[in-house]
């Protein structure tokens, strides 16, 4: 970065800040995770300077001859780690994905089934702050407080809601759900109520890709997803479909009067519904780490983020700590602190005070407010990208459980971090940063 430094040492300066606190650092936020040094450069190239609004071969502007050839490397790429019939590789981020999901398929006002934020769902999901929530008639499906389904959604209390209320789209998908999803169930329900199926698989969508979790193309209308979490790409987002299909709405080409494919309509929702022109720079990143997640190493990393949360849970567990659902299915854990004596902003304060970096997070039927909550949310991505194995896990969580056990003894705190920067230093991430970096 010599240019930068001579350029602009201010954010020069505040970039190599940054690198170390990820270089010595634990990450355990569920949704980060560290992309290669090729993704990076595919991001930081020229790239960045080309204008393509539009679709490749059918732009808006000239010159985007090798643009279109990045945008058909992501696409084919991504249609090959799903075995999917169209994507769309363009969206900013995944929430952008899913808002060009309600623009194609809903109307202001029609109702959607999905999963509570509460209770592990995500923003874009109907919350009543977010857009979702806002233009639709948000309605949510939750899991259960007690009994053998405790953390776990009862599919039986979904269908009677959904014959209830008889949504237009059903959407699965969570940013704290621990567990998979039975999707041929979600299906049946969907079809029974005459809903769309809409699938947001953003934080597992590396693990799907691998094959570590249930797959949901073949049982979801329209699947979405983030490229970044998981699937170790640059943050951004796509929209899937694994088998395409005519619309159910009747929109029709204006010339021909042919029933538009669902695929259009969602190209068609993300520029110019959504967006203006893509991030091509960004799609090229998107492109390389595709790449990476068609490699045999790639769904070994997937298994091991799995092991790894196995190993955690497990640790947890035999610290008297009350884990939502009791265990992990996937990537994260989700644990209720209220037995601890301590808030997930205090948990979350202190620790990282040791460099360990989490987020605190609302628990199922929590008596805390967002902003306070009662449990944290933690995840192995990142740190599985690193190289760490179950038995760092194991050590990760006594380092942990110091913390939050004395989370008022700066001297504990101290040694953990102490601890933290001596684990780190096993496990190398990107090496020095200076102006030739």
């Amino acid at each position: 970065m010599s240019e930068l430094s001579q350029s602009d040492p201010e954010i020069f300066a505040v970039i190599g800040r940054e690198h170390s606190r990820q270089n010595d650092g634990v990450e355990l936020i569920a949704s980060e995770n560290f992309v290669s040094l090729a993704v990076m450069e595919a991001q930081g190239s020229v790239l960045t300077n080309k204008y393509a609004e539009g679709l490749p071969g059918k732009r808006y502007y000239g010159g985007c001859q090798f643009v279109d050839q990045a945008e058909d490397l992501a696409r084919r790429r991504a249609m090959e780690l799903y075995n999917c019939e169209w994507v769309n590789v363009q969206p900013h981020s995944g929430a952008s994905a899913n808002g060009a999901v309600y623009l194609a398929v809903l109307k202001p006002g029609d109702t959607l089934l999905g999963l509570d934020l509460s209770h592990g769902g995500h923003l874009t999901h109907g919350s009543p702050v977010n857009f979702s929530g806002i233009l639709y008639d948000a309605q949510f499906y939750g899991v259960e407080q007690s009994g053998p389904l405790a953390g776990r959604i009862d599919m039986d209390k979904l269908a009677e809601k959904a014959r209830a209320i008889r949504p237009k789209m059903i959407s699965i998908g969570a940013s704290a759900y621990v567990r998979d999803f039975d999707y041929v169930r979600f299906r049946q329900i969907a079809d029974e109520v005459g809903a769309l199926l809409w699938m947001d698989m953003a934080h597992t969508a590396g693990l799907i890709a691998a094959g570590e979790l249930s797959d949901p193309l073949p049982h979801c209308h329209i699947v979405t997803t983030t490229t970044h979490k998981t699937l170790r790409g640059p943050r951004g987002g796509m929209i899937l479909i694994g088998k395409d299909f005519d619309n159910p709405f009747g929109k029709v080409a204006a010339k021909s009067g042919r029933v538009k494919k669902m695929s259009e309509l969602l190209d068609s929702a993300v520029f110019p519904g959504m967006q203006g022109g893509p991030l091509m720079h960004v799609i090229a990143a998107k492109a390389v780490a595709f790449g990476e997640a068609l490699k045999p190493e790639f769904k070994s990393y997937a298994q091991q983020v799995r092991k790894n949360a196995k190993a955690m849970a497990e640790a947890f567990i035999s610290k008297d700590y009350q884990l939502v659902s009791m265990g992990t299915d996937n990537h994260l854990v989700l644990i209720d602190l209220r037995n601890k004596g301590i808030s997930g902003k205090k948990a979350e304060r202190v620790l990282g005070e040791a460099e360990i970096t989490t987020n605190k997070n609302m628990v199922p039927f929590d008596d805390r407010s967002p902003m306070v909550t009662s449990g944290i949310r933690l995840g192995t991505p990142a740190m599985t990208t690193r190289g760490l194995k179950e038995e760092d896990f194991v050590y990760l969580v006594d380092l942990i459980d110091r913390v939050i056990s004395n989370a008022d003894d700066e001297i504990v705190i101290t040694e953990v971090r102490t601890a933290v920067k001596a684990l780190c230093e096993r496990f190398p991430l990107y090496g020095s940063f200076d102006q030739d970096s």
